[in-house]
């Protein structure tokens, strides 16, 4: 208890899934919340419960993020911990293109089991529209700059604070059925890196979380996906959103003060390195 003691704490996409459990770890340790999400409703509903602060933030909107975080300044004075939470997976109002390659992952396997011949493909990068790609890209990378961007502006006037980036185990691997998903979450772990080096000087630490599958809203919809991703995971299971969180818990507090650059990842050993 208490390792995050008067600490205050912005985590972004905190409505729900990892942010909101991230957000109550960080309260039952002692820190002082601020949930940012689009699903401003929620965050309050949130904040209530842990007694923090919610503001609507977009943070692929740099004009909004600059705002919430001028606010911030005014209201606490100060940052200690920044986590860069928000993000999406494409398949929120496309449920049918989610059965789709679902339905094309059951078809390779059957393909190959019967006749060692692929004949069914993905095609998802010939297919994407701009559109998609910008959303993706936005929204994670983006996301993570402009908000790394205006914290700093409180962060550098502080002796020590702490930055967390939510990568993916598909910003190593891949994923055949999200490039952009897969892209964005790798540009967000050399970005942590990059920034790990810029802010050593300042005693200000960037580490990552590579999270494996985790049960939340976005892999509900996975259907048979979870029994072959199961199969490949050495433990054989889906992860909590208690395994992220307890991972953010340690690279927000001073347990973790000779830790930066890093990419923590809990997954079960679908992956085994970073």
């Amino acid at each position: 208890m208490e390792r995050l003691k008067n600490k205050i704490a912005l985590i972004t996409g905190a409505a729900r899934g990892l942010g909101a459990s991230i957000a109550t770890h960080f309260y039952n340790e002692g820190a002082k919340v601020i949930l940012c999400d689009i699903n401003i409703d929620e965050a309050f509903h949130k904040a209530r419960e842990l007694n923090g602060k919610a503001y609507y933030l977009d943070v692929s909107n740099s004009e909004n993020v600059k705002n919430v975080f001028l606010e911030i300044a005014k209201r606490y004075k100060k940052l200690d911990i920044l986590v860069n939470n928000a993000g999406i997976n494409g398949f929120e109002d496309r449920k049918d293109l989610l059965k789709e390659r679902i339905k094309v992952n059951n078809l390779q396997n059957k393909e190959f089991a019967m006749n060692k011949k692929i004949k069914s493909h993905f095609d998802v990068t010939v297919n994407m529209t701009d559109e998609e790609w910008h959303k993706m890209i936005s929204i994670h990378l983006d996301g993570t700059f402009f908000c790394t961007r205006e914290a700093l502006k409180i962060m550098n006037n502080q002796p020590d604070a702490s930055i967390i980036n939510m990568g993916s185990v598909l910003g190593t691997i891949g994923g055949p059925s999200s490039p952009h998903y897969s892209a964005a979450k790798s540009a967000i772990l050399g970005f942590t890196r990059a920034t790990a080096r810029e802010l050593a000087s300042r005693n200000i630490r960037v580490n990552a979380i590579a999270p494996g599958y985790i049960d939340t809203d976005m892999t509900r919809d996975l259907s048979d996906i979870k029994k072959i991703i199961k199969a490949a995971t050495p433990m054989k299971k889906f992860g909590a959103t208690d395994d992220i969180a307890w991972a953010a818990v340690y690279l927000a507090s001073d347990e973790s003060k000779f830790v930066t650059g890093q990419t923590i990842s809990p997954n079960g050993g679908f992956v085994m390195n970073q």
